[in-house]
């Protein structure tokens, strides 16, 4: 069957109206901080919030990138009782009172900004071994949000000037959980970025489709570059594909996308450390516009092959900009310090375990539904689905664009997902 891409592509925006998956939000970072400084006779610390949650959440008009203190600090007492009443910390039966006292703004390039609330807490005799903390903040406005913390300061436990290795991961379903403030907790630390990175590559829509793009063709191959028939089942309808032969052997097609699905892990990995790293720094919007594009050409490359057989070249060459865009979510912020690079690893298992999980969902359904006469058509209007997604996406990220009515769709989403 011979595939005219441009007949393809104009039946596709035809029926762009009723895509509901072109109304779901992509992958951004949602997630505000709380940074704990523990010494030998108390406790303190600050929160951080984004400008993007305050506006959701208190209606204000702070700006994205260039928010200033003087434009934060007409809301402050607002904000805080908000966190105070949101927030409990306590131990041994004992809850502690929040006492906010400096309020500023940090500025990052080209990324989103931050208003810091330092506090203390007070009625604290002694330090206690281990903190409850209870933390509710913007988890009603966003069901996807999550609530960082992190240990900045804490002497005894051998952690200085640490604004990189996270300790806690709170979210809406798991609001509460325990600190502990004896030690440094580093495996607990890494292992709450493994979850992170599983948790960032399932809630990011945009690349999953990549991956759902690489691999709907993974379970055939094109009659045109096979050199090896015993690859395929030639025991398939006359009716089945003039382009397309399914895979014989489940074992040799899952460890082939598995194959390419580590290329673009492998170049992801690259970006995401030295974007974090601070040794290369891309503009968001351009790195935002090239991941959706790229869902486009790995779609377009299952119509009409790109790279002849090396689907690899494609999972390598996005997956550079997939990692700056996993940066956003450790390096929006300059994260820096000594565990950056335990930080950095623990976050690529997760992002591999959540891209293999994907894997072991779809592919063996995709396998089992090969032989049918209608993969053929399943992996061109499939594709097809995802170019449109991709062009809808670019348009808004390149443009800095938003069609109100996908608002309308995306709470349910959220809920669903969360």
């Amino acid at each position: 069957m011979k595939i005219n891409l441009l007949h393809c592509i104009r039946i596709s925006m035809l029926t762009i109206c009723v895509l509901i998956p072109l109304l779901l939000d992509a992958h951004k970072p949602d997630q505000s901080y709380i940074y704990m400084r523990i010494y030998a006779d108390g406790v303190g610390g600050r929160f951080e919030a984004t400008s993007t949650d305050l506006n959701k959440t208190f209606g204000l008009n702070l700006s994205d990138n260039e928010m200033t203190l003087e434009e934060v600090l007409p809301h402050a007492a607002r904000i805080q009782a908000y966190l105070d009443s949101m927030t409990t910390f306590s131990a041994n039966g004992t809850t502690y009172n929040i006492k906010f006292d400096d309020v500023e703004v940090l500025n990052l390039n080209d990324m989103e900004d931050y208003a810091k609330f330092s506090f203390t807490l007070e009625n604290v005799e002694e330090v206690p071994e281990a903190l409850n903390i209870s933390y509710n903040a913007f988890f009603d406005d966003s069901k996807l949000h999550k609530g960082m913390v992190v240990q900045e300061y804490n002497w005894k436990a051998g952690i200085v000037n640490n604004e990189s290795l996270i300790s806690l991961i709170l979210g809406r379903n798991d609001r509460t959980q325990e600190l502990s403030l004896k030690d440094a907790s580093i495996w607990k630390g890494f292992w709450a970025l493994v979850k992170l990175g599983i948790w960032h590559i399932w809630i990011g829509l945009d690349h999953i489709l990549f991956i759902i793009a690489l691999i709907l063709p993974a379970v055939v191959r094109r009659r045109e570059f096979l050199s090896d028939m015993s690859m395929v089942d030639t025991k398939v309808s006359a009716n089945y594909s003039k382009s397309w032969l399914p895979v014989a052997r489940f074992g040799p097609a899952f460890w082939y996308i598995l194959s390419i699905v580590t290329f673009f892990t492998i170049a992801h990995s690259i970006t995401l450390a030295l974007a974090a790293l601070e040794v290369v720094n891309l503009p968001s919007r351009f790195v935002e516009s090239i991941i959706a594009i790229s869902i486009a050409l790995a779609a377009i490359h299952n119509i009409t092959p790109i790279f002849k057989g090396r689907e690899w070249v494609i999972a390598f060459l996005f997956g550079l900009f997939h990692g700056f865009g996993f940066a956003s979510v450790l390096g929006e912020k300059g994260l820096g310090g000594d565990y950056m690079v335990l930080s950095l690893f623990g976050f690529n298992v997760g992002v591999e375990f959540g891209q293999i999980a994907i894997i072991l969902l779809a592919f063996p359904v995709l396998f089992l539904l090969r032989k049918s006469i209608i993969y053929p058509k399943l992996i061109t209007f499939g594709s097809m689905l995802l170019i449109l997604i991709s062009l809808y996406w670019f348009v808004e990220r390149a443009f800095d664009v938003e069609f109100a009515i996908g608002r309308y769709l995306v709470s349910p989403i959220e809920a669903f997902m969360g």
